[in-house]
C-alpha cells in the first residue's frame, strides 16, 4: 500500500474486507501541483573481501560477514569482443561537429620501434618526457602495434591521481567480469598474477617502491608507462627500461605547423615559426596551438575580404584582440603570444567556449563532460564548445575525459579567467549535486566524472562557513553527501575516501553534526573493508558519539553493529551486556568492557587504601521481566561485593557437600541406622570446646557474637538435619571463617558433639581419607538412593543482622557454612533472602 496514502490501518483499524475508497481522478493539467511520491533511496549491495556491504545513503552503510550463499563466483575474464567494447568506452568522447583531422606521428618512428621491440620481449618501459611532448600520441601508436602480442590484449589505464592499489583494481576490472565485487588484497594479487597483457599506463604519478609494487604484482604483464620528469624515478633495482622523449627539431616543428594549418607557410610565417621553435624548445603542443592561431588569422582575413567584396560593413569591437593592417591583412602574433597563446585563442572563441574555460579554471583544470555544458553554461548548443577547445589544443585527453592542456591554466588565470571563481564553483556544485542524486544516473557515470566532482569539493571546502539560516545547507556538504555513496557503489573507493574526508571537513566547518556523523561512519566502514581496524574503531566511535548526542537511533545501531564487527576482527570483546545493534546505556567496548553483572570482588583490581571501592554492575530496566535463566546467580550478581563473596562460598559449599554425601553413600551399604553405628575412630567435627580439625575455639555459653558453633543433631530418617518444631533458621555471624568443608544445619537446642578426639593430632574425615572401619559423621547419610538430595528447609524471614561484623540475634538454632560465615550472614541479611541448605541465598 502507498505509504503516503494509507488505509484504515493507519489509525489502528484493520481492513474490514470492504473495497478501498476510490480516489478522485487527477486533473492532467494540475498533475504537477500535487504532492509527488518521494524518491526512494538508492541502495547497492556489494561484496568486499569477506564482507557484505550495503551502501545506504540515508543512515550509513551497513557491513556484515558475507554469508556463504552471497559469495560471488570466481571472476572470469572478458572475451576479446568484450575487451574491445570496454576499450572504446574508456576513450574520451568525440567532440560534436565535424571530425577533426588526425595528425600523423612525426619524428617518433625510432622511439616507436624501440618500444614495440622491448614490449615484444616482455620488458617494461618507462617513457619520460615533458608535458606537451606528445607522449599520449606515441602511446596510442604503440598500443595499435602491440594489439596481438599478449593473450589478454592491450589494456589502457590512466595513472592520473591513482595509487598503486587503485591501478591494481583498475587492471582487475578491465580484465575480469566481476560486477559488484571488490576482492580483498590476497585475492586481488592472486587474480592479477594471472593476467598476461600489454598495459599502457599514461600520466602515471607514482614511482619508487610504489611502482615496484605494481610491477611485482603483475609479473606476466609488460608495461609501457609515461611520466613527466618531476615524477619520482623507479628504484635502482627496477627492471624498467628508460626511454626519454624530447621536442621536435626545427624541420619537424615547421612540418607539424604546416599540417595543422593545412597549407604551406609563407616566408614571414616560417621565420615566425623558427623563433617559436627556439622559445618553446620544440614541444609539439606549442606548434599545434600556433597552428590554431594561424587558422584563426586566416578566418579573420577571409571575413574582412568578404566585407570589402560584397559591401557588407560590420562593426568591429574596439577591444578586439586583433588589428587590421591595410584592411586586407592581419599581423602575425607576437613571439610572446605564440609561446603563451591561451588568452589570445580564447578571445576569438564563442561565448559558450569562454564560459566553459571559466568553469574549467574554477574547478582546477577539469573540463566538464560535454553533456553537462548546456546546463552549466545556460546554452542548449554549448556542447559544441568542446570541439572549439579541442581544435585549438587548449584541452588534452586524460583517460576518458579532457583537462586543460599543459600551461593553459596559468595563462588563463593571468588573463582574468579566475575572477568570480567561487560563483563558478558553487554553480558547478549545485549542478553536480542534482545530477549525481538523480535516479537515472548510474554509479558508473558518477565515477567517470569523479575528478570534476572532487575538484569542485577541493575548491569549496576551504570556503565553507556556518550558514546563517539553519535551513541552509552547505553546497560542499550536499555534494559530498550525494556523490560519496555513488563512488562506493561504483567501486571507485579512492574517490569515495576523498569525498568522505572533504565532506567531514566541510560539515565540521558548517556545524552540521548529523552530516559529520555520517561521514565518520562511512570512513569507519571504508577502513574496516581495508583492514585498518584501529582507524575504523576511531571513526566509528566518533560517529556513535555524535549520533548519540543527536538521539539518532538508527544511525547509532548501524554504528554499533559495525563496531562489534571491528571488535570481532581485532580479537577484542565488545560490551558483553549487549548484542550487536542492541541499545544499552553506558555501553563499553573492548578494553573498557565489563561482564554483565559487574566485576567480582575476587578478580577486581587492588584499590589504593582510603579510596572507596566501586563495583560496576549491569543496568537493567525495572519494568523488564527477568529471564528464566537469571535465577539465584543472576540476582546475586546484581548485589554488593559481600553478596558476590557469599555466592562464591555457597557454590563451593554445594560442591563439597555433594562430594561428601556421595562418598558417604558409597562407602558403606549397610542399611542399619547410621546414628547407632558410631566407630571407634573419632571423626573430625566442629567441637564446642576442643581444637579438633575444622572446629573453632568457642567459649562456654555458645554466644553467637563470640563465634560459638552448635553441633548438629542426629540425621533424621530422610537424611536431613534440623527437625525441630521451630522452622525458623538463623545465620550465626562469625568474625573468623570455619575450616569445616561441609555445612550442617540444626534446629532446636544444640547438642554436644557425638565424638571427641582425645588425641592431639586430629584424624582426617572420611571425605578426605576413608578408613576400613566406617566412621560416620553427621554429613554422611547413607540412604537407599545412590545420591541423596537434601530437603530444603522452609524459607522464612532470616536474622535481623544487617552487617557482617555486627551482633546477631541469639536464636537457639544456628546455621554453619564452609565459606566465611560473616559473608554468608551479611549476604542473607542485606539482600533479604533466605539461606538454602547448599549455602546459597535464595
Amino acid at each position: 500500500m502507498d505509504p503516503n496514502n494509507r488505509g484504515p490501518e493507519e489509525y489502528g483499524h484493520d481492513d474490514d474486507g470492504q473495497a478501498p475508497r476510490s480516489r478522485p481522478p487527477r486533473d492532467p493539467i494540475t498533475a504537477d501541483l500535487g504532492q509527488h511520491t518521494p524518491t526512494l533511496a538508492r541502495t547497492v549491495q556489494l561484496v568486499s573481501g569477506d564482507f557484505l556491504l550495503t551502501v545506504n545513503p540515508v543512515d550509513g552503510s551497513e557491513i556484515e560477514n558475507c554469508p556463504p550463499h552471497e559469495r560471488p563466483r570466481r571472476p572470469v575474464k572478458f572475451s576479446t569482443a568484450e575487451r574491445a567494447e570496454l576499450a572504446r568506452a574508456a576513450q574520451p568522447p568525440v567532440p560534436p561537429g565535424p571530425a577533426q583531422p588526425r595528425l600523423p606521428l612525426l619524428e617518433r618512428q625510432e622511439e616507436r620501434e624501440r618500444l614495440v621491440r622491448l614490449l615484444a620481449r616482455g620488458r617494461s618501459v618507462r617513457l619520460t618526457g615533458p608535458a606537451g611532448s606528445g607522449r599520449t600520441s606515441l602511446l596510442d601508436a604503440v598500443a595499435d602495434d602491440c594489439a596481438d602480442l599478449a593473450p589478454d590484449g592491450v589494456i589502457r589505464l590512466s595513472g592520473y591521481r591513482r595509487t598503486a592499489n587503485d591501478l591494481l583494481h583498475d587492471l582487475f576490472a578491465a580484465v575480469y567480469d566481476a560486477p559488484l565485487h571488490r576482492p580483498e588484497r590476497d585475492e586481488l594479487l592472486r587474480l592479477v598474477h594471472e593476467i598476461g597483457a600489454v598495459v599502457v599506463l599514461d600520466d602515471v604519478e607514482i614511482g619508487g617502491s610504489a611502482l615496484d609494487e605494481l610491477l611485482d604484482a603483475t609479473p606476466e604483464c609488460a608495461f609501457v608507462i609515461s611520466a613527466t620528469p618531476d615524477v619520482a624515478a623507479p628504484s635502482s633495482d627496477s627492471l624498467l627500461e628508460e626511454v626519454f622523449l624530447s621536442g621536435f627539431d626545427r624541420s619537424g616543428g615547421l612540418e607539424l605547423l604546416e599540417r595543422s594549418v593545412g597549407r604551406v607557410l609563407t616566408e614571414d610565417e616560417a621565420n615566425w615559426a623558427g623563433d617559436l621553435w627556439f622559445e618553446s624548445e620544440g614541444l609539439p603542443l606549442r606548434f599545434m596551438q600556433a597552428g590554431a592561431l594561424l587558422r584563426q588569422r586566416d578566418q579573420l582575413r577571409a571575413s574582412e575580404e568578404a566585407v570589402d567584396e560584397f559591401g557588407v560593413f560590420q562593426d568591429v569591437p574596439v577591444d578586439a584582440p586583433f588589428a587590421a593592417g591595410d584592411g586586407h591583412d592581419l599581423p602575425l602574433p607576437s613571439l610572446a603570444e605564440g609561446a603563451a597563446p591561451a588568452a589570445l585563442l580564447a578571445s576569438r572563441l564563442s561565448e559558450s567556449a569562454r564560459t566553459t574555460l571559466r568553469f574549467a579554471v574554477a574547478i582546477g583544470g577539469e573540463v566538464p563532460h560535454q553533456a553537462h555544458l548546456p546546463a552549466l553554461v545556460g546554452d542548449t548548443h554549448a556542447d559544441a564548445a568542446l570541439a572549439e577547445l579541442a581544435g585549438c589544443a587548449l584541452v588534452s585527453p586524460v583517460g576518458s575525459r579532457y583537462r586543460l592542456a599543459a600551461g593553459v591554466q596559468a595563462q588563463l588565470e593571468a588573463a582574468g579567467y579566475a575572477d568570480g571563481l567561487e560563483e563558478q564553483a558553487l554553480a558547478a556544485a549545485r549542478h553536480y549535486t542534482w545530477w549525481a542524486g538523480h535516479p537515472s544516473v548510474t554509479p558508473e557515470r558518477v565515477c567517470a566524472e569523479a575528478d570534476a566532482l572532487l575538484a569542485t569539493l577541493t575548491v569549496l571546502v576551504p570556503l565553507t562557513t556556518a550558514p546563517l539560516d539553519e535551513q541552509d545547507e552547505s553546497a560542499a556538504v550536499r555534494l559530498a553527501r550525494t556523490a560519496a555513496p555513488a563512488f562506493a557503489a561504483g567501486l571507485h573507493w579512492s574517490a569515495w575516501e576523498r569525498a568522505l574526508r572533504s565532506g567531514a571537513e566541510a560539515s565540521r566547518l558548517a556545524g552540521e553534526v548529523a552530516e559529520q556523523a555520517y561521514f565518520h561512519h562511512e570512513l569507519g566502514i571504508l577502513a574496516l573493508c581495508g583492514g585498518q581496524l584501529d582507524r575504523a574503531r576511531a571513526e566509528l566511535e566518533a560517529s556513535i558519539g555524535l549520533r548519540g548526542a543527536l538521539a539518532d537511533k538508527r544511525g547509532t545501531v548501524a554504528g554499533r553493529r559495525a563496531l562489534a564487527l571491528v571488535a570481532d576482527r581485532s580479537g577484542a570483546t565488545p560490551a558483553l551486556g549487549s548484542t550487536a545493534g542492541e541499545e544499552v546505556s553506558d555501553a563499553r567496548y573492548e578494553e573498557s568492557a565489563s561482564p554483565p553483572g559487574g566485576v567480582p570482588a575476587a578478580f577486581a583490581p587492588a584499590e589504593p587504601l582510603g579510596e572507596p571501592s566501586t563495583l560496576v554492575t549491569h543496568r537493567t530496566d525495572p519494568g523488564r521481566p527477568a529471564s528464566k535463566s537469571a535465577g539465584v546467580a543472576g540476582r546475586l550478581m546484581s548485589g554488593t561485593r559481600r553478596n558476590l563473596v557469599a555466592a562464591g562460598a555457597g557454590a563451593l559449599l554445594v560442591a563439597v557437600l555433594g562430594t561428601v554425601v556421595t562418598l558417604g553413600a558409597t562407602s558403606d551399604h549397610n542399611s542399619d541406622t547410621p546414628s547407632e553405628k558410631v566407630g571407634v575412630n573419632p571423626s573430625a567435627s566442629q567441637g564446642s570446646s576442643d581444637d579438633s580439625l575444622g572446629a573453632d575455639k568457642a567459649k562456654k555459653g555458645g554466644d553467637a557474637n563470640t563465634g560459638a558453633v552448635a553441633t548438629p543433631t542426629d540425621p533424621g530418617p530422610d537424611g536431613t538435619y534440623g527437625t525441630s518444631d521451630d522452622p525458623t533458621p538463623t545465620v550465626t555471624a562469625s568474625r573468623q571463617p570455619s575450616d569445616n568443608p561441609s555445612g550442617t544445619h540444626s534446629s532446636g537446642t544444640p547438642s554436644k558433639s557425638p565424638s571427641k578426639s582425645p588425641s592431639k593430632s586430629p584424624s582426617k574425615t572420611p571425605s578426605q581419607t576413608p578408613s576400613k572401619t566406617p566412621t560416620h559423621t553427621p554429613s554422611q547419610t547413607p540412604t537407599e538412593t545412590p545420591t541423596p538430595t537434601p530437603t530444603p528447609t522452609p524459607t522464612t524471614t532470616p536474622s535481623t543482622s544487617t552487617t557482617a561484623s555486627g551482633p546477631a540475634s541469639s536464636a537457639p538454632a544456628s546455621t554453619t557454612a564452609g565459606a566465611p560465615e560473616s559473608s554468608a550472614s551479611s549476604a542473607s541479611a542485606s539482600t533479604g533472602a533466605a539461606t538454602s541448605p547448599g549455602g546459597a541465598v535464595i
